[in-house]
């Protein structure tokens, strides 16, 4: 009878500790979730403060004590920003030079990352060592040189200079990506290929592209933020009204003497959506790409 009672107060003893454990858990795991959110709503104050006084009247922007909603809404600014500049050239310059850059930097960054994991050829690590070594040297130190260059090209003024580049492996970070993903992928499916007949171009096309799509998607957003988001680049080569990017429209907006920050805002919040709803469309190929490419700290 005791054993019996010994046992029952041990299980009951087991059983009090797993409910102390769980308790413990969830209450942690309550405080992580407390932290978060408030994170989250901390990050977000300033984007919802940028859409609502892209909503205000002029005049009530920064009245004291702030408003957080405006008391009239004002849905016509984003109607006066293109009225004002023409925002719709811009959008179709920036989202020219975006594509281009997209396409140039999948098709450079995955030939040359292709090449540095899976062929074989003399001094390939060395090779290897200076392409990244050029990701430490800034683009400022370059950036006379490359004018000079372009400028003896005849493309100052055209969006040439911010787009060929990409297609010569503009950008060593992502040649870098392309091979840490390659790495990845068994060799044996090139072995496969190579006895089926196939040519190394054919593999990388045929086989190793299709793999590939978590990689070419967190490069397409990269580059995408990247492009969209440029503003030195443009300021140097474009000089037309017609032919500048949005991040120069925005710059153009804010006045010697007076800004109109309500309409500045509105134009703001049209450039910052699409980086937004891009990122929340493809999160889930994004984060995929950045833990097989060995950036998530594996």
């Amino acid at each position: 009878m005791s054993a019996q009672a010994t046992v029952a107060g041990s299980e009951a003893l087991h059983a009090a500790s797993r409910t102390h454990r769980r308790r413990r858990e969830w209450a942690w795991k309550a405080l992580a979730y407390l932290i978060l959110l408030g994170l989250g709503v901390f990050l977000v104050l300033p984007f919802f403060w940028l859409v609502s006084t892209s909503l205000k009247e002029p005049g009530t922007e920064f009245v004291y004590p702030p408003r957080w909603l405006p008391e009239r809404w004002a849905f016509g600014n984003y109607v006066e920003v293109f009225r004002l500049l023409p925002f719709h050239v811009f959008f179709f310059n920036t989202a020219v030079i975006v594509s281009a850059n997209i396409v140039g930097n999948i098709l450079s960054g995955t030939l040359a990352g292709y090449a540095f994991a899976r062929l074989r050829f003399r001094h390939k690590n060395l090779l290897f060592m200076l392409c990244l070594s050029t990701i430490m040297l800034p683009s400022i130190v370059t950036l006379i040189p490359r004018f000079i260059i372009f400028k003896q090209l005849g493309w100052v003024n055209t969006p040439l200079p911010l787009m060929v580049p990409a297609f010569f492996g503009g950008n060593p970070f992502y040649i870098f990506l392309a091979r840490q993903f390659f790495l990845s992928i068994p060799i044996e499916l090139d072995e496969a290929a190579r006895v089926d007949g196939a040519s190394t171009w054919r593999i990388w096309w045929q086989i190793i592209l299709p793999l590939a799509g978590p990689l070419i998607a967190a490069m397409a957003i990269f580059s995408f933020q990247r492009n969209w988001n440029d503003f030195l680049e443009p300021l140097i080569y474009l000089s037309d009204q017609e032919k500048l990017t949005l991040a120069i429209g925005l710059n153009s907006m804010r006045g010697l003497y007076a800004t109109q920050w309500n309409l500045l805002m509105a134009a703001s919040t049209m450039v910052t959506i699409p980086v937004i709803v891009l990122f929340f469309t493809c999160q889930r190929f994004f984060m995929k790409g950045i833990v097989t490419t060995g950036l998530g700290g594996r």
